[in-house]
């Protein structure tokens, strides 16, 4: 099989946030570097960024500071969360908004006083969402494609990385194997640094947010590649994924959190509040405890006519609506509903993956010169992700990704000659299913989508799981007597099919081994067997790894280093000025 061959000084996987900040960061810090951005799809049209609708925590404001936002993102991830880095998070923010305005050119909303505008999120203590109306990711996305294209960035467009490719003395990385889905041959990447950067995407599940191409490709290499994986139990749902029924794809995109923190109300099909019922915070709460709340009225057949709950905003006024939230009332139109003045039907959606690479600080991984950002990465958010955090994670660590490749090459880096068996394997898996009987994969698609919304979903159990990671098998089975037809391998959209549905069955196969090994409920992830929650001085995580041709799985104590369960960096509940010691803790 004839491969072509190139070299780079810095591959970076992926054009969401994370990636296209650390390839500008890469480029400024030394303009002499070679820098590609790889990505599935169109620089800057892939991602899951671009989609990023509500905005972006920093803490900014009079009354608010890093230590409460710390505290809330710790609390938010049931003490979860590897500390240091959710203390990288809430300080770099300040940073990197800062960076967004004054560097980069984005266009936040503001106050009357000059001073930016930042909306009530679910979970927070704080209004400190910075945000461009109800369209932040695609303010931030264009502006960050603008500066990348005078940067000097090369670009590998339509192309599928399908294997991280280890040095063949052992030493690290050595670059990334890929399939050109524009002619559908082979390419080798050699690099002195990669960083993962793919975005995860939760889409084995019935309702999801991300785009299909979103098929968690990244997680899968890294799993093969021999990294571990932590926290990956923690999937979460966002509450009110717009219902648009069987004939469009619009099914399952996110109306923002923002609509809740303004005041918006959740209907059952009786035209009931019923989120009291569940938290007293109502319709403000976090995102798993509304998921919870609109799932139990869903199973016991509260529901609208398409099977959710109803999103109810014209009682705040529907011309204030229409002006606050212009790309979701134009969303809900195109799909027949008046989200202004009317009634939208919702349903919880499979939205982000909390877990994810082990990671450092620096973003370095466990292998020397691979790195990783966003939310390929676990550790950050713990149990449940605050919305907001997520585009903040994303430039935040893709920025300190970009400044450490940069000094992991001025101080000698250089290339590594790749094992040629991986590479030999990785081709081998990707032609499998050209020596198969052609068949459709879409249908095995559709059954692993209600395999884990059922077993492996919003609420679980143990027997549950069992028998969803029993079906994930059969499926894995059924996709090996599937194949594809050979012949022109230019755009195979089937051949892509076959591939995206080979990585999302490996990593539903490592989330129901991480849920089935929690037994206790925590953020997004719930037991109805073991609805309680343990003792948070006994927290640990998931740590799932290969272990030849099967999983393993160990249980990690989480580090409290910075603040301990039953103390706080904030003096009282009111925000008072910070524990001194705070500031020197990470």
């Amino acid at each position: 099989m004839q491969i072509e061959r190139t070299k780079t000084d810095i591959l970076i996987l992926g054009s969401g946030g994370a990636g296209l900040f650390a390839a500008l960061h890469a480029r400024q810090a030394d303009p002499t570097l070679d820098v590609t951005v790889a990505v599935k799809g169109l620089m800057g049209k892939s991602g899951c960024t671009r989609m990023v609708q509500g905005g972006y925590n920093v803490a900014l404001a009079k009354g608010d500071s890093i230590e409460r936002h710390f505290m809330d993102t710790i609390a938010g991830g049931k003490w979860l969360p590897r500390q240091d880095l959710a203390w990288r998070l809430v300080v770099g923010a300040i940073e990197r908004v800062q960076e967004l305005e004054n560097e980069i050119g984005c266009f936040f909303d503001r106050n009357p006083d000059g001073t930016l505008h930042q909306k009530a999120f679910a979970g927070q203590s704080f209004d400190r969402t910075v945000h461009k109306s109800d369209l932040t990711g695609i303010e931030i996305i264009n502006r960050l494609m603008e500066q990348v294209r005078g940067a000097g960035v090369r670009r590998m467009e339509e192309h599928r990385a399908i294997e991280l490719v280890p040095a063949r003395d052992g030493s690290g990385i050595a670059g990334v194997l890929f399939i050109d889905m524009r002619s559908g041959g082979y390419r080798f990447v050699q690099a002195k640094a990669v960083l993962l950067a793919t975005g995860a995407g939760p889409t084995m599940y019935l309702y999801h947010t991300p785009s299909g191409e979103k098929t968690c490709d990244g997680l899968a290499m890294a799993l093969r590649y021999g990294l571990k994986l932590r926290d990956m139990e923690m999937v979460q749902f966002h509450p009110t994924g717009l219902l648009g029924g069987p004939d469009t794809r619009m099914t399952g995109t996110v109306l923002e959190e923002g609509l809740r923190g303004a005041g918006g109300y959740l209907l059952n099909g009786a035209r009931e509040r019923f989120m009291s019922k569940y938290d007293p915070r109502g319709e403000r709460a976090t995102r798993d405890i509304v998921s919870r709340g609109i799932y139990a009225e869903m199973r016991a057949g509260n529901t609208t006519p398409m099977g959710g709950v109803y999103i109810q905003m014209g009682h705040l006024g529907p011309e204030k609506v229409a002006r606050a939230f212009p790309g979701m009332v134009k969303r809900c139109a195109d799909c027949g509903f008046d989200l202004a003045g009317g009634l939208v039907e919702v349903v919880p959606t499979a939205h982000y993956l909390m877990g994810g690479v082990e990671f450092n600080v620096d973003c370095t991984t466990a292998s020397p010169g691979l790195y990783a950002a966003g939310e390929d990465c676990g550790g950050v958010h713990g149990a449940n992700r605050l919305g907001g955090n997520g585009v903040a994670n994303s430039t935040v660590f893709g920025g300190i990704a970009g400044d450490s490749m940069t000094a992991f090459i001025r101080k000698g880096a250089a290339w590594r000659e790749a094992d040629e068996g991986v590479i030999e394997q990785g081709i081998a898996r990707a032609e499998a299913p050209f020596s198969r009987t052609p068949a459709p994969s879409l249908p095995l698609r559709e059954a692993l989508s209600r395999t884990m919304w059922d077993k492996v979903g919003i609420l679980r159990t143990h027997d549950g799981i069992q028998a969803g990671l029993a079906e994930v098998a059969a499926h894995r089975d059924a996709l090996r007597g599937i194949g594809v037809k050979d012949g022109d391998r230019r755009y195979n959209l089937s051949w892509h099919d076959w591939l995206n549905l080979d990585s999302l069955l490996a990593i539903s196969e490592v989330i129901g081994t991480a849920a089935l090994a929690r037994d206790d409920s925590r953020g997004a992830h719930f037991r109805e067997d073991f609805p309680e929650t343990s003792d948070l001085m006994g927290t640990r995580y998931t740590q799932v790894f290969r272990d030849g041709d099967r999983l393993g799985l160990e249980l990690v104590p989480v580090a409290f280093d910075i603040v301990k369960p039953g103390e706080s960096l904030i003096d009282d509940e009111a925000g008072a000025p910070p524990v001194a010691r705070a500031a020197t803790a990470a």
